[in-house]
C-alpha cells in the first residue's frame, strides 16, 4: 500500500487488533494521528477513508461503519470481503461452533417481532441438526445418518462455553434485559447475509431492521430502528402513521436535544460517507475482522435460510 502513509496505518492497525471501536474512540485515534478533529474537518476525515478504503479494496478487505441497534451508537471496524479455503481454514471456531452461531443469528434475525434477541436457553436448545443441509442447498433437520457426530455430540457444556466465546468476541452480546443479541461484529460483517435472507430493512436508514420497532398492522413489513424513528417522526407534525400502510404509529416522547444529536450523527454516516454508509447495496459480504475471534462464517451463510420457521406476531406474542 505506498500510496498510504504512517497515519493511514496507524489507523487501519487500530481497529484490525483492537476489534470494533466506537465513534468517540475511533475519532480520538484519528485526532491524534492527524492533529485534526473529525467534528470541525468531517471532510479531511472522510477523505482519509476513501483512500484507506481505495487500498484495501485490492486485498478484497473494507473500513466500514455500522449502529450498535441495541442503543444507536456508531462503531468502526475493518471487514475481510471474501471467504476462501484458505481464510476458512484461519478460523479458530469449529464446524459445530459456526453452526450453533449461525442457528442463534437465524433465530434473532427472523423474529417476526424484531425485537432483536432470545433468550439464554432458547440459545441453548438451539438444534445443530437444523444447520445440516438436506440437498439442493435447502436445510431442514436432516436424517439422523446424515447428523455428523460433532453436531449430535455437542453437548451443553460446549454450548455454553461457546456462547461465552462468541460475546467475548463480540459476535454476540448480552443485552441490558440479560438476553442473548448480535454483538458488533455481526452487525459490520453480515450486511449482505441479512440481504440475502430477507430481513426486513428499517424503512429510514435502509439497514436491517434486526433491533427494531414494526408496524402495529400484523400484516405489514415495516420496520424502524427506535433511533430513527425520532429522527423521522419527531418534528412531523400531525397523525404519525406507518408509512408503509398507513397505520397510527404509538411513539414515547422525543427530547429535541436527543433529536438533533442522532439527525447530527446519522448526517455524518449516510451523507459524507458513502463507502461507510447504509444505503450501499454491495454483494457477498464476508469477512474475518481482526486476529481476535476470527470467524469466517459467511460462505456457510450464505445459503438463504428458507426453511426456518416464521411464526405470525400474534402466535409470537403468546410465546
Amino acid at each position: 500500500m505506498p500510496s498510504l502513509c504512517w497515519k493511514h496505518h496507524t489507523l487501519i492497525q487500530a481497529l484490525m487488533s483492537r476489534g470494533p471501536l466506537n465513534e468517540q474512540d475511533f475519532h480520538s485515534i484519528f485526532t491524534g494521528v492527524t492533529g485534526k478533529n473529525p467534528g470541525t474537518h468531517q471532510q479531511l476525515f472522510n477523505d482519509y477513508l476513501l483512500k484507506i478504503n481505495k487500498e484495501l479494496s485490492l486485498v478484497q478487505m473494507e473500513l466500514r461503519a455500522c449502529r450498535n441497534q441495541y442503543d444507536g451508537n456508531v462503531f468502526y471496524g475493518v471487514v475481510n470481503n471474501v471467504a476462501d479455503e484458505q481464510s476458512k481454514l484461519g478460523t479458530r471456531y469449529t464446524v459445530p461452533q459456526i453452526a450453533f452461531y449461525k442457528g442463534i443469528i437465524e433465530a434473532i434475525a427472523h423474529d417476526v417481532l424484531s425485537n432483536g434477541c432470545i433468550s439464554n436457553i432458547d440459545a441453548l436448545n438451539i438444534r445443530l441438526e437444523n444447520q445440516v443441509p438436506t440437498g439442493a442447498g435447502s436445510q431442514s433437520q436432516a436424517p439422523s445418518s446424515h447428523i455428523p457426530p460433532a453436531f449430535r455430540n455437542f453437548s451443553m457444556s460446549q454450548k455454553e462455553k461457546t456462547l461465552e466465546e462468541l460475546v467475548r468476541d463480540q459476535w454476540l452480546c448480552f443485552t441490558t434485559d440479560g438476553n442473548i443479541g448480535l454483538g458488533l461484529r455481526s452487525f459490520l460483517d453480515l450486511r449482505s447475509w441479512f440481504r440475502g435472507n430477507d430481513i426486513p430493512a428499517c424503512e429510514v436508514c435502509n439497514e436491517a431492521g434486526v433491533k427494531a420497532d414494526p408496524c402495529q398492522n400484523e400484516g405489514c413489513t415495516v420496520r424502524i430502528h427506535h433511533y430513527c424513528l425520532k429522527r423521522k417522526f419527531s418534528r412531523t407534525k400531525g397523525e404519525k402513521v406507518c408509512p408503509g400502510c398507513s397505520t397510527p404509529w404509538p411513539l414515547p416522547a422525543f427530547k429535541t436535544e436527543a433529536v438533533e444529536e442522532e439527525e447530527a450523527d446519522a448526517n455524518g454516516i449516510t451523507q459524507s460517507q458513502p463507502s461507510l454508509g447504509s444505503v450501499s447495496r454491495k454483494r457477498a459480504r464476508t469477512s474475518r475482522g481482526g486476529d481476535s475471534g476470527t470467524l469466517n462464517i459467511s460462505s456457510q451463510l450464505s445459503v438463504p435460510t428458507s426453511d426456518v420457521k416464521r411464526a405470525t406476531r400474534s402466535s409470537a406474542r403468546l410465546r
